[in-house]
């Protein structure tokens, strides 16, 4: 009996079916879309990290480590296999892999391996980022990575989300069949078989959406990463995303999207089965206008249509609350997004392209060489666009700054204790002092540069520290760092320490694409120093870099010449990453443009789910305003005046939306600009108001065409025969 009944009621009634099968579909499509992009930005941020740092799980590093040794971590019950790792070797002693069948007893056997053999805990390694992808934290780690974790919430909180969204579906479905099972219930239906009915027919109307919605979203998410890929072709250092997908990726959708489905529509069938029978028949399947409530600001505005407008929009309060939620949160989204990424756009504008625009046009990463090794200066000297050509290589070293060093001006801005803590020993303050290791000409054109006479026998050292108390990080002032009386220098690494003489202090620094720490104390040295004292006591970054300067004005076109040029000639005897500013910057702009095209389409997409609830609501309660309009029009209410309630209804559904999220993006607008340092007219002479414009009238043309189309067909009904037949159902 249910079966047949079910049948009938979906046959005739297309309109309920096809809501709720839309609805279906657009969740599952959404849901199936959003786990397998999370799959893939995971997929593809395992292989970065694997291409960055390797494979290994864990590492063992120590001076010796024998065959017998190397057995003896073999034969660890939980390790898979053990690799020692012959590049490593020749720099840090013997290094090796450890890769495990159960990676996530890793922090436990790993300090049973190191002292098996005899190690203590600091010749242990952990390759931290890659294990927290896979939900493998260091329990004494307090602030592990929690990007996967953060994946499971998102996809959790968007079930959560699709479950209202199909719930709402299913409940103007189930509520214009009240009257309907009411008589059911009274000749001897139980609750049970009321709910069981609905859900089957929920199952019937879902599976097939489910299906379509899942490899949609599938097909979305492989649009979506070629998209990535397109716009982020030119990004130096990326390797191109591969879609990947898994079965048990497709698994988890369709089973969540059957546990969704199965509770959005259990929830109202629960709250269906459980009215008695004369609760049931007696409901009339109207709206509950609410008589002791008045819709002042609307009637003010627009009369008694605008009354009678708002008692009708409170009554569809709660069954419109998924789409005020749907549309404040898409337009929300959009504007902040795309607001913030204007801010972004300004802000890499103002402090790195323009920053650094005459610093360089082409730089060359050498992999894994020292400065030393390179004997390609003049040769690129001599090649013809190349104004000047910088080799450097940079490496990490402290030094102690006595007290009585400090400049006159740090110590009335309250010296290097707020910076580097309490002192040390002697009153001694550890201050970083980054090394940036010249080729000889190169130094000499930088001793030049700041006037003093070229040489090869000292340091030069920038000597300014931020004034973080009379200036921000968007416009930075300094002060002097150290006194420059003092014609020497003291570095230490790792133990070891050297004493160098100082040539000059400078507060100029070299033209060169490099932001330095704000409170480092950073030296310049020629190679020459470099290899007679330094060389040995401090190491150095594994690459040298180049940097070239141009001839004239810098177009793409010249500049991709001269580039291919360079590498021509460079990359026959090394390995080398090159990159050029105009092309950096138009990566820059494609990655931004892509960012606002991915995100917007979300945005879209849960704008779209919005729309889609308000065509629902006006579709679905057609049968019950028909009574509605039926009596307005019995005491004289116009066809014209009842056009004027749809306009107000559909004004309120779709202006409530932008006027609550308008003040919140202002507002995060201008705590964005503040937090940045930036001048508020320089971002609002550039503020993406167009496209929030155009988002915004794209809702409201949609939510009208919504209540056009109701409407319409309500209006076309014969709203006397509706009053005169009480007993409509």
């Amino acid at each position: 009996m249910w079966k047949d009944y079910s049948k009938s009621y979906i046959k005739n009634n297309p309109a309920s079916s096809i809501s709720i099968m839309a609805a279906v579909l657009a969740a599952t499509m959404f849901l199936s879309c959003v786990c397998s992009i999370a799959y893939n930005f995971w997929a593809y941020d395992v292989e970065q990290i694997i291409l960055e740092e390797g494979d290994w799980q864990g590492r063992i590093v120590c001076e010796t480590l024998g065959s017998d040794d190397l057995s003896t971590i073999c034969q660890f019950a939980n390790v898979e296999k053990a690799i020692a790792g012959k590049e490593l070797s020749e720099k840090k002693g013997t290094v090796v892999d450890v890769y495990f069948k159960n990676a996530r007893t890793i922090y436990h056997d790993m300090p049973c391996i190191a002292a098996q053999l005899g190690l203590n805990e600091d010749s242990i390694r952990y390759n931290s980022l890659l294990l927290s992808r896979y939900f493998i934290h260091d329990p004494e780690d307090e602030t592990p990575p929690m990007l996967l974790t953060l994946y499971v919430a998102v996809l959790i909180l968007v079930a959560v989300s699709l479950i209202l969204i199909i719930r709402g579906s299913f409940e103007l479905s189930m509520n214009a069949r009240i009257h309907q099972f009411g008589i059911f219930s009274s000749i001897g239906a139980t609750p049970r078989q009321i709910r069981t009915c609905l859900l089957q027919e929920a199952m019937a109307l879902s599976i097939l959406p489910m299906l379509i919605g899942s490899m949609s979203g599938i097909l979305i998410s492989y649009g979506v990463i070629k998209t990535v890929n397109y716009f982020a072709s030119d990004v130096s250092g990326r390797h191109e995303a591969v879609f990947q997908y898994h079965p048990s990726i497709f698994a988890a959708t369709v089973f969540i999207s059957f546990l969704t489905v199965i509770f959005s529509a259990w929830i109202p069938a629960r709250n269906l089965s459980r009215m008695t029978p004369l609760e049931a028949i007696r409901n009339t399947t109207g709206l509950l206008l609410k008589k002791t409530k008045h819709s002042r600001f609307l009637s003010c505005i627009f009369g008694i249509e605008g009354e009678l407008a708002g008692n009708a929009l409170k009554a569809q309060k709660k069954s419109l609350r998924i789409s005020t939620l749907s549309l404040s949160l898409s337009f929300l989204g959009f504007s902040i997004m795309i607001c913030f990424t204007a801010l972004a756009d300004i802000s890499t504008r103002y402090t790195y392209f323009e920053r650094y625009q005459d610093a360089w046009d082409i730089m060359i990463t050498l992999k894994d060489t020292d400065i030393s090794d390179f004997g390609l200066t003049d040769e690129l000297q001599g090649i013809s666009g190349i104004q000047d050509a910088t080799v450097y290589q940079k490496a990490e070293a402290m030094t102690f700054l006595p007290e009585g060093l400090q400049s006159d001006e740090l110590s009335s801005l309250g010296g290097l204790e707020p910076v580097a803590g309490t002192p040390g020993t002697n009153g001694q303050f550890q201050v970083s002092a980054p090394i940036v290791v010249f080729d000889d000409t190169s130094f000499s054109d930088f001793c030049s540069q700041i006037g003093i006479t070229p040489g090869h026998d000292g340091a030069i050292i920038l000597n300014q520290i931020w004034d973080s108390i009379n200036s921000n990080f968007r416009y930075k002032e300094y002060v002097p760092f150290v006194r420059e009386d003092n014609r020497t220098t003291t570095l230490y690494k790792n133990g070891k320490t050297v004493e160098i003489p100082v040539l000059s202090y400078t507060q100029e620094a070299p033209t060169l694409r490099e932001e330095y720490d704000n409170y480092a104390l950073v030296h310049f040295i020629p190679l020459t120093m470099w290899n007679k004292t330094l060389e040995e006591v401090i190491e150095a970054e594994s690459d040298s870099y180049i940097r070239i300067l141009s001839n004239g004005d810098a177009n793409l076109t010249d500049l991709n010449g001269l580039e291919q040029e360079i590498a021509r000639h460079v990359s026959k005897q090394y390995e080398i990453e090159s990159e050029n500013r105009v092309q950096e910057r138009l990566s820059n702009d494609r990655l931004i443009q892509g960012m606002v095209t991915i995100l917007g389409a979300f945005c879209v997409l849960l704008a779209m789910i919005g729309i889609a609830n308000v065509f629902s609501n006006t579709l679905g309660f057609l049968r019950q305003r028909r009574r509605e309009f039926a009596r307005y029009m019995s005491i004289g209410l116009t066809p014209q005046e009842m056009k004027k309630m749809f306009c107000i209804e559909a004004f309120v559904i779709a202006g409530k939306p932008l006027l609550i999220t308008l003040p919140l993006t202002v507002l995060f607008v201008q705590f964005a600009v503040t937090a940045s340092y930036l001048e508020p007219m320089v971002f609002w002479s550039e503020a993406p108001i167009l496209p929030i414009l155009i988002f915004a009238a794209v809702i409201v043309l949609f939510v009208a065409l919504a209540y056009y189309i109701g409407g319409k067909r309500l209006l076309q009904c014969d709203l006397n025969e509706t009053l005169r037949n009480d007993a409509l159902v």
